[in-house]
């Protein structure tokens, strides 16, 4: 969603959008080893105009990842350490007073930024948590009755610990479903693992990254990804994907409307970076697990990563069982 007093950004052609993609992902992957897959997703949910959860246990790079990819685009970064004792507040700014002017004035906080990293967002409060469910959704912070708006692009990149881990808090479903996608980093392979102690040895690779792309830049290929062209048929595909999830008997909760909506826009900008501008139901195939798994809810009282397991499971097999629309039948 872009700002309404912001000029809308043009389309790129197919190849300079083809340049400045692989020029990004290439860039993040000079410190993100080995994880292709994760990388592409993270650079597909910003094009998508998304915000990302990065789940997995301590140490596997996970705020890496954040940091990488809002280097590699020139645009505002702010990085909010999400702990127990942070403030709604300290999130969104707060309104000084100005004894010279005799008047309050807004202080903005760290939320007002292009890309805003939450690192360990699930050590803070709930209360503290929903300082982000606004700005997350409508791109706007309402403080003290006073709304402000946020500058496009807007996302937030955020990172959290398993539940099962000492001092956690489980996000709340809502803010769960303000997520487009979620990914996992997993440990690295032995080879990029051995690659890390010598190349890391002296000096991150973070201190040697520079911006590939420039926001306006960044903004038209957020355009070319509006404009990729999404056929009924596989719009009735993603329709029906979202709607079994809230039949069937495993699930407590399905998928949400807003899940059938980021879905598609996450693969229009998958097509995009594969050079298409048409979905294919493929695509929706693809994403279906990262953007849907983390937003259902199993039947039963499985928690943890037990839960994501079971969730990611029964999403991969409502896939699997649902009919491909004919006119599509040829691509998948």
């Amino acid at each position: 969603m872009l700002n309404d007093a912001a000029p809308v950004p043009t389309t790129m052609s197919a190849e300079r959008f083809e340049t400045l993609g692989a020029a990004v992902l290439s860039s993040i992957e000079t410190v993100i080893d080995g994880k292709r897959a994760a990388v592409e997703l993270a650079f597909a949910t910003l094009l998508a105009e998304g915000h990302l959860l990065i789940e997995d246990v301590p140490g596997v790079g996970k705020t890496m990842l954040a940091r990488a990819l809002a280097r590699s685009v020139d645009c505002s970064v702010s990085r909010i350490q999400f702990t127990p004792d942070l403030l709604p507040s300290d999130i969104t700014g707060v309104s000084v007073y100005n004894q010279g002017e005799r008047r309050f004035e807004f202080t903005p906080g760290p939320i007002f930024a292009n890309i805003v990293i939450g690192d360990e967002i699930n050590r803070a409060s709930p209360k503290t948590q929903s300082a982000l469910l606004e700005s997350m959704e409508e791109r706007q912070v309402t403080v003290d009755g006073v709304t402000h708006p946020l500058h496009a692009p807007f996302a937030v990149v955020a990172t959290q610990n398993p539940i099962e881990m000492d001092g956690t808090y489980p996000l709340p479903e809502a803010q769960r479903d303000r997520f487009m996608a979620r990914i996992s980093m997993g440990y690295p392979d032995e080879a990029a693992e051995q690659a890390m102690l010598r190349t890391r040895e002296s000096s991150s690779p973070l201190d040697r990254l520079t911006p590939v792309v420039t926001i306006d830049e960044l903004l038209e290929m957020i355009a070319t990804v509006r404009a990729v062209y999404v056929a009924p048929a596989v719009e009735r595909y993603a329709v029906a994907i979202a709607h079994s999830t809230r039949m069937d008997t495993e699930l407590r909760l399905g998928a949400s409307p807003r899940a059938t909506l980021q879905l598609v826009r996450a693969a229009k900008s998958r097509a995009a970076l594969a050079g298409r501008d048409f979905v294919l139901p493929d695509d929706l195939d693809a994403l279906a697990v990262p953007v849907l798994a983390h937003r259902v809810i199993p039947a039963g009282q499985v928690v943890g990563s037990t839960a994501t397991g079971v969730a990611e499971a029964i999403v991969q097999r409502i896939v699997a069982a649902t009919p491909v629309p004919i006119a599509a039948k040829a691509h998948r």
